[in-house]
């Protein structure tokens, strides 16, 4: 069996992310905190693509939660191990700085970055044991460009580049490859309350993105085909920026 495991699996591009998974083969574990109806949707459609997978419920800001479903998990697997992570959960409190709460600074960031080494490092042993391993991090354009009113998700997002650069450099020779995915206005639940007609007039491409499209990204970096590819941040966002 081969396992992937996409946090905030439930909804949007993490769903189109599982189901991409599924069709390549892998058993899929999908993360999440509180939507258990979107989580079953997910799931169904996994099946329905030809595999198996499980709900895992936990909040990845949360280091002693994750890590007890993660050791969870392992012990009811005592034979298998996830050899590919998509560390895709992620929230937005937008506002300016000078008027932003500090509780909003601070959970976007422990979601965002937390998140990344709450789930992934534990994971690092036994991707280095077998040799093989995908770690793929979802950033944003916001943490390449930085956005006004964002500077929560843009500190959030930037923080999962630099992250991603280091930890390829240090696992390569393992044969565990480490990118970041860094998307646009992609059409889910995370644009909504945004001027899209407005919005898409600052885009090349003059559409958002589908969750689909990104799914394709992270399938390839998943693959073996893209085992030469590490430590890189690739861009999916229409022309919006370059």
């Amino acid at each position: 069996m081969k396992y992937a495991l996409i946090t905030g699996g439930s909804r949007g591009i993490g769903r189109a992310v599982c189901i991409k998974m599924a069709q390549m083969g892998y058993q899929i574990i999908i993360n999440y905190v509180n939507n258990t109806t979107e989580a079953e949707k997910t799931l169904a459609l996994v099946r329905e693509n030809g595999q198996d997978g499980e709900m895992l419920r936990f909040d990845v800001g949360q280091m002693q939660q994750t890590r007890e479903a993660l050791d969870a998990w392992q012990q009811a697997h005592p034979d298998d191990y996830i050899e590919v992570v998509v560390n895709n959960a992620g929230i937005r409190r937008d506002n300016v700085m000078a008027l932003m709460p500090a509780e909003d600074w601070s959970s976007v960031l422990n979601t965002t970055l937390n998140g990344f080494f709450n789930v992934t490092q534990p994971l690092l042993p036994a991707m280095q044991i077998h040799r093989f391993g995908r770690i793929i991090n979802m950033a944003s354009v916001s943490g390449i460009k930085g956005l006004p009113g964002q500077t929560n998700y843009s500190a959030a997002k930037g923080g999962i580049i630099a992250a991603t650069k280091a930890l390829a450099q240090e696992v390569a020779k393992k044969g565990i490859t480490v990118n970041a995915v860094a998307p646009g206005f992609i059409k889910t639940d995370m644009v909504e309350g945004l001027d899209e007609a407005a919005l898409k007039k600052t885009i090349p491409a003059n559409r958002f993105g589908t969750p689909e499209e990104v799914a394709e990204l992270v399938g390839f970096l998943a693959s073996p085909a893209a085992g030469y590819i590490t430590g890189n941040v690739i861009q999916i966002n229409g022309g919006l920026y370059t």
